[in-house]
C-alpha cells in the first residue's frame, strides 16, 4: 500500500485550504509500519511483530504532538505585578527529546531558555512547554534553536532572549560517522542578550559555558 500515492489520487483525502494531503488515517499509517518491517527482512505477521504497527503509530502520536500545539498560546498568560523586577529570568538544563528530520532518529539534551522582562513576565513552566511543543516535531536542531527564541520574543516582547540548546544525535551515534558523545550546541541571542556583552556573558556563566 502506498499511502502518499493513495493520499494524492484521493480528492476526499486533500486538505484544500492548505495545498497538501491531509494526514493519514491511524490504519494506514500502521499499514506504512507493516511495511517498513517487510522491508526490514522481518514477518510482520510474526507473533511479537503483530501489534508493533498500532505501537509504533500510538508513540508517533506522541512524538510529534507538538503539530497539534501552539506555543505562542502557551505564551499568552503574562503577570504585570512584578514589583519592578527587570533582571534575567533564567530556565536551564530542560531536558528534551526531539526527532531529526533527515533520519527520523532521536536527538536528546537540554535547553537554557533566558530572557528580560520589559513590563511583564510568564509562568517559567511556560518557557519549558515552547521548548516541549516545538522539540516534538520533526526537526533540525538549528531550526529548533530559532523557533524557541523568537516565538518568546515575539509574545512576549521582552528587553532580550538568548536560547541554547545542547544535544547528543542519534544520527550521527547509531548510524554514519558512529561518534557516540559528540555534542552539538546551538545558540540564539537577541535584544540585550546579542548587543550587550556583559548580559550574553552573565547568561552564559549561568548556564556553565
Amino acid at each position: 500500500m502506498n499511502v502518499s500515492s493513495n493520499l494524492q489520487n484521493d480528492p476526499s483525502q486533500q486538505n484544500t485550504a492548505g495545498g497538501g494531503p491531509l494526514k493519514p488515517s491511524r490504519e494506514q499509517a500502521e499499514e506504512a509500519v507493516r511495511t517498513l518491517i517487510l522491508w526490514a527482512g522481518e514477518d510482520p505477521d510474526r507473533e511479537g511483530l503483530l501489534r508493533t504497527p498500532e505501537r509504533v503509530a500510538r508513540s508517533y502520536g506522541e512524538f510529534f504532538s507538538g503539530y497539534d500545539q501552539d506555543p505562542e498560546e502557551v505564551l499568552q498568560t503574562t503577570f504585570s505585578e512584578v514589583e519592578g523586577y527587570d533582571e534575567m529570568v533564567l530556565v536551564r538544563d530542560i531536558p528534551f527529546m526531539s526527532h531529526c528530520e533527515h533520519h527520523m532518529v532521536p536527538f536528546i539534551g537540554r535547553a537554557h531558555v533566558a530572557y528580560l522582562p520589559d513590563t511583564r513576565v510568564v509562568g517559567i513552566s511556560k518557557l519549558a512547554r515552547v521548548v516541549e511543543i516545538y522539540a516534538r516535531r520533526l526537526q533540525i536542531q538549528e531550526k529548533l534553536t530559532v523557533q524557541v527564541a523568537d516565538t518568546i520574543n515575539r509574545v512576549l516582547q521582552p528587553k532580550g532572549v538568548a536560547v541554547v540548546f545542547e544535544a547528543q544525535h542519534q544520527c550521527m551515534t547509531m548510524r554514519g560517522v558512529h561518534k557516540p558523545g559528540a555534542e552539538t550546541v546551538t545558540s540564539r541571542m537577541l535584544g540585550a542578550f546579542r548587543h550587550k556583552e556583559a548580559t550574553r556573558k552573565e547568561f552564559l556563566a549561568l548556564i556553565g559555558r
